[in-house]
């Protein structure tokens, strides 16, 4: 059917009502990524969200259990047990208390364990949440869960919402950009950066630590700049027909996507270009340009921010402690602990923080019980974890929430995954019902039928 056929069945038949989608069709797929309105004032403007993929454990990191000290070694309470299920270990496996020590820092004399000096420093700048719950208790659908919210592949990532929602303000990078760092990319895949049923424009794209930025971004041989240019402005053409021929949107995806790659080609080789960036910004962070890292990425996270990029993503994976806890776990500290100071320290020097919001945290916590024949070990726990949040008009210097004496499940001020969800879009500007998209005949949102505010959190 031609574009001139169907706008007249649209205006003829349907009250005019489906010439009004149309024309609203057509103007979202000339710039999908366009800057658009969120329902009200933000108080955030970009995300920097650093997944602690495997799930750190808060046992050791944030969350001081005196109790489980003293009863290490022992069984835990028959009541507190029931109905629980664990992803490996028997639920009746022994107590473990904490591997490391507690100190108390910032002017609140908030505790956090010994392994985490740097973010120390800035605990008077972070909220922390230490009453998180989830529903899932295996890393995919763990991640999945805080990533998309929803256990089930298929469904776009908070990224792809907020890119959707807010559209981006940088012509020359992707609007969601993602690294992954350590032993290994998430468990959820791709899935967990995805853009499910919404257009494909909104995904994130991941970046490289080293070399091109993103496969294939430099030009082959025999091929320079005039040659590419005079190739795009073709295929635009004929992408550009076919669009008006059949309106869908993933031809203006194909079309934003060569475009963004022909802009990116001079755009992501400066970013990524460390070696500009003042010495004592590198060693603030403990970036190497000429080494990947967990550094060099979050100080690109900056850079990426600082240039329009909607949300950043970095997904550090090596957080999944059933053995060799204490050593494991320093190492992990050791890779990201200053860097992660350091983001928050920098954006706030370069007066970014107040809309920045960045998110730390992983899939769900590890358990009080012990898992592995030398007492080194914990599982999976969904029940009780925690969280931390800094910028974006959350609460500055907040300790929010508590578990029971034992970290097993919370004891006060819950949030679950879906209230999260909720918050962080309300400091983004939406109303975490409203923001929807409609497939297969319902609307859907990032926190489906769930989700409540969480003001406390809030500044």
């Amino acid at each position: 059917m031609s574009k001139l056929a169907r706008r007249w069945f649209l205006q003829q038949c349907g009250v005019g009502l489906g010439a009004a989608a149309f024309h609203h069709l057509m103007a979202a797929t000339a710039d999908p990524l366009a800057p658009k309105q969120p329902h009200h004032a933000p108080k955030a403007k970009n995300v920097i969200f650093l997944f602690m993929a495997g799930a750190p454990s808060h046992l050791e990191l944030f969350d001081y259990k005196p109790q489980l000290a003293k009863f290490d070694g022992t069984l835990p309470p028959p009541d507190l047990l029931k109905g629980y299920r664990a992803a490996f270990i028997n639920p009746n496996s022994k107590l473990m208390g904490p591997k490391y020590k507690f100190r108390k820092v910032g002017s609140n004399g908030v505790e956090l364990g010994e392994l985490l000096p740097h973010l120390g420093e800035v605990v008077d700048d972070i909220a922390i949440v230490k009453s998180m719950a989830t529903d899932a208790f295996n890393h995919a659908p763990g991640q999945l869960m805080m990533n998309t919210g929803a256990q089930i592949f298929g469904r776009p990532s908070m990224g792809a919402w907020v890119t959707y929602g807010l559209g981006s303000e940088s012509k020359d990078l992707p609007a969601f950009v993602v690294f992954s760092t350590g032993k290994k990319g998430p468990s959820g895949g791709n899935s967990c950066w995805g853009s499910g049923f919404l257009p494909t424009v909104y995904q994130g794209v991941q970046f490289r630590a080293t070399g091109d930025p993103v496969l294939y971004l430099s030009n082959p041989p025999g091929v320079d700049a005039q040659l590419q240019r005079e190739s795009l402005n073709t295929i635009e053409r004929m992408n550009r027909m076919r669009l008006d021929v059949v309106g869908d949107p993933e031809i203006a995806t194909r079309i934003n996507s060569f475009e963004m790659a022909f802009r990116m080609q001079s755009s992501a080789p400066e970013l990524m270009d460390l070696s500009k960036e003042p010495k004592h910004i590198l060693d603030m962070y403990g970036a190497d340009p000429a080494k990947p890292s967990f550094a060099n990425t979050c100080l690109l996270a900056r850079r990426l921010v600082q240039r329009g990029v909607r949300f950043v993503q970095i997904y550090h994976e090596a957080w999944d402690q059933h053995g060799n806890l204490v050593k494991d776990l320093k190492k992990n500290c050791e890779d990201t602990d200053q860097a992660c100071a350091a983001l928050v320290k920098d954006l706030k020097q370069q007066g970014m923080l107040n809309d920045t919001l960045v998110i730390w945290g992983g899939e769900f916590g590890r358990t009080p019980m012990v898992q592995g024949g030398s007492d080194d070990g914990r599982d999976h726990h969904p029940n009780a974890f925690t969280m931390w949040l800094a910028g974006g008009g959350t609460k500055p210097g907040l300790v929010l929430g508590e578990s029971d004496e034992l970290g097993f499940n919370v004891a006060k001020d819950k949030v679950h995954v879906h209230d999260l969800h909720a918050t962080i879009l309300h400091l983004l500007g939406f109303e975490h019902t409203k923001l929807t998209y409609r497939f297969q005949g319902r609307d859907f949102r990032l926190t489906d039928v769930h989700g409540n505010l969480v003001p406390a959190l809030m500044a």
